[in-house]
């Protein structure tokens, strides 16, 4: 027997009782942004959240329009819509929902991220989040499933189908390349059916779109192209400082960099524009 084998009960007991000790509540007065932990069935606060403002992300205006109405409803206590973004990479998804934050924290709105993990204890998060003045976005970023993942069935549940419902005062914002969360194979187009004239899809379709269709709300983003690219990134140069945001130069080296990574979008250009305003150009 090792030395240190009577110590394990004393350990063991030790993270049982860590485990099971109850969480300081948060102050939501103070606290605009907290992460749920998914080991510890727990609420930690973010000290300081990513915030960015929406006059920053260029070139998406429709969808700007469209998830600030929602959420401008949402935090004076009107009737909302969860929200599904979906759509090309680095087009500004994920900073268009920090962006709703930073514009109305100071109306009560708070942001609490949750991993796909997570999303397995949405009831216990639920009946964590307090009824009070405050108004909870449930953010979950770069979301996408396969079917047999336990968080599947908890989000869609907790959109509508539980007999449970979450409380007025929550929402769903979730930001994924995919449009209906899940992969989609060659092999379901097989399944669909033709009757009467009309396209019935297969079960497998039915139950992949089932999810999706239960966001009120979906806001589409494209890839964009050169001129979108190059605005951006002369915006970005701009606010760090870059004096040179507008020659010759600044463009070729954009665009170089932009190959270099195989990719135009708004995640690129800020990238770029850091590098650029970074050696002082």
């Amino acid at each position: 027997m090792s030395k240190f084998d009577h110590l394990l009960p004393r350990i063991e007991l030790l993270l049982d009782r860590l485990e099971d000790a109850p969480s300081t509540p948060i102050d939501w007065k103070k606290t605009h942004a907290a992460r749920w932990i998914a080991e510890t069935r727990s609420l930690r606060p973010i000290a300081r959240p990513h915030r960015i403002e929406a006059r920053h992300l260029l070139t998406i205006d429709e969808q700007k329009q469209k998830i600030d109405a929602n959420t401008r409803q949402f935090v004076t206590g009107k009737t909302a819509n969860n929200v599904l973004l979906t759509g090309a990479r680095g087009t500004g998804k994920s900073s268009l929902v920090k962006a709703m934050l930073a514009k109305y924290a100071v109306k009560g709105l708070r942001l609490v991220e949750i991993d796909k993990a997570g999303l397995a204890h949405l009831p216990e998060l639920f009946d964590l989040l307090p009824q009070s003045p405050q108004r909870f976005v449930l953010f979950c970023d770069d979301l996408s499933f396969t079917a047999d993942e336990p968080g599947y069935p908890a989000l869609k549940a907790a959109l509508d189908g539980s007999l449970s419902s979450s409380a007025d005062n929550v929402l769903i914002y979730a930001t994924s390349n995919r449009r209906h969360l899940m992969p989609e194979y060659m092999a379901e187009n097989e399944e669909t059916r033709h009757v009467g004239g009309e396209v019935h899809p297969g079960e497998a379709t039915e139950e992949k779109i089932s999810l999706s269709e239960r966001f009120g709300l979906w806001i589409s983003f494209y890839p964009m192209g050169q001129d979108e690219y190059l605005a951006i990134a002369a915006h970005w140069a701009k606010e760090l400082g870059a004096k040179d945001h507008r020659s010759e130069t600044f463009t070729r080296s954009a665009l170089q960099w932009s190959l270099g990574r195989g990719a135009r979008s708004g995640r690129t250009a800020w990238q770029f524009a850091r590098d650029w305003a970074g050696q002082g150009k």
